[in-house]
């Protein structure tokens, strides 16, 4: 006995379980303003931020099949269907529908050399915009049909190699698989992993402004930086490489850009923590159709006219059944132009104000009385195994049940009703 008493648990609310508990009673009177309520305030907030979305100014261009206009002398009308202006300020028929041409080049656009002096296609764009646009201006460039969220995707990369550790073949060939590396001589990728050798390697230049009206200049380019376009959260996961030159190699996708495929004491292994494009691609995606931001100018109004940006082609999209574009946008104070956020919130106000019509005329028309909510009921439960009878005097015909059950219990012998039940003399 006296182990029993010690191994008891303390004479307290919480050990003993004598908290004070409370449950919400849903009734019509609480339901049914809340749904009223969630809608009138969400449909409103949601169509402002529709509104907000909609209201940027933003250019959309298709290059996907660019490659085709090779050599071309003058510019080809982009196809219809594969361009899209969004203004809200002026008219759209004004404009110049873009145009496209391509031609052959052994120079990059990111101004970087040519060890292996390969020739690359550049597309020529040219288009207008009616109106001027405020900074902060974004450059994205868009993709469709490319599943960044498939499951083997998304773990193929090591995150011991991007954050500065020397990792071996063998430390990564688990997560990395097939993109680890050459198995037969035991050498890893650096970076390593099917995100990293699918990484979009397009490169896309600045604007430029043709024939600048108001001034005697010649054309203006229209700059955008990189720096800063990735999360800064994801600044933090990068470190510079911890391999020697000859102890990994790039990956085959980026084996071009390096000394027979190779990384040497003039061509190292790049310093991912600088490199902010491939900070972006790294955060995927959970849609097959994205945008990705390349660049932007916080600083330099975009004026109307006439603007030009070439593109170094070197991304394969057509091999996944894909298009690229590239998207230039402005922002609201919800950030870039996106209807998602807008529908929803309309869709929920909706809901709760559709709902709360429907459970009301329910209630007006099929009441539903629930025991212990008015002043004429008579018990109410408040815990497992007990009953409390109400403190507010019945109304005459509860008064009446309750002595009718009083004497069928005495005719059953009971000798008196007790909490709502027959006890036994």
């Amino acid at each position: 006995m006296t182990e029993l008493r010690n191994r008891r648990p303390a004479n307290t609310a919480f050990k003993q379980q004598r908290l004070k508990n409370w449950q919400p009673l849903l009734t019509p009177k609480t339901v049914l303003p809340t749904l009223f309520i969630v809608g009138i305030i969400f449909a409103p907030l949601g169509g402002l931020f529709l509104y907000a979305s909609e209201s940027l100014n933003e250019i959309t261009i298709d290059y996907t099949h660019c490659a085709d206009k090779l050599n071309g002398t003058s510019l080809e009308q982009v196809p219809t269907g594969s361009w899209e202006y969004k203004f809200t300020s002026a008219n759209i028929t004004k404009t110049m529908i873009p145009g496209y041409r391509a031609y052959q080049t052994t120079s990059f656009l990111d101004n970087l050399p040519n060890p292996n002096n390969i020739t690359v296609t550049r597309c020529v764009i040219e288009f207008s915009i009616p109106v001027p646009l405020n900074t902060p201006i974004f450059l994205y460039y868009r993709l469709t049909n490319f599943y960044q969220n498939h499951r083997k995707y998304v773990k193929s990369y090591d995150q011991a190699q991007l954050a500065g550790k020397g990792s071996t073949y063998d430390d990564i060939a688990l997560d990395c698989a097939k993109a680890a590396g050459v198995e037969a001589t035991k050498t890893p990728y650096y970076p390593c992993g099917l995100i990293a050798a699918s990484m979009f390697n397009d490169t896309i230049g600045n604007l430029v402004l043709l024939n600048p009206s108001g001034t005697s200049a010649g054309n203006i380019t229209y700059n955008f930086s990189s720096v800063g376009i990735a999360w800064p959260d994801d600044k933090t996961r990068y470190k510079p490489p911890a391999y020697k030159p000859d102890e990994a190699l790039p990956p085959a996708t980026w084996a071009l850009r390096y000394p027979n495929g190779t990384y040497t004491v003039e061509y190292p292994p790049p310093d991912l923590s600088l490199d902010e494009h491939f900070q972006v691609w790294m955060r995927t995606s959970w849609y097959p159709t994205f945008r990705k931001l390349w660049g932007k100018n916080t600083q330099t109004p975009m004026e109307a006219g006439s603007y030009r940006i070439e593109i170094d082609m070197n991304y394969p999209i057509t091999v996944y059944g894909g298009t690229k574009s590239i998207v230039i946008s402005g922002t609201s104070f919800l950030g870039t132009r996106s209807s998602f956020m807008g529908l929803a919130w309309i869709t929920m106000g909706c809901i709760c104000a559709g709902l709360g019509v429907i459970f009301l005329a329910g209630n007006c028309f099929k009441p539903r009385y629930v025991k212990g909510c008015s002043g004429n009921s008579v018990t109410t439960r408040i815990s497992r195994g007990t009953r409390a009878t109400a403190v507010r005097s019945p109304g005459p015909n509860i008064r009446s049940r309750r002595d009718a059950f009083g004497e069928s219990c005495k005719d059953l012998g009971a000798g008196q009703v007790l909490g709502g039940e027959c006890v036994g003399k």
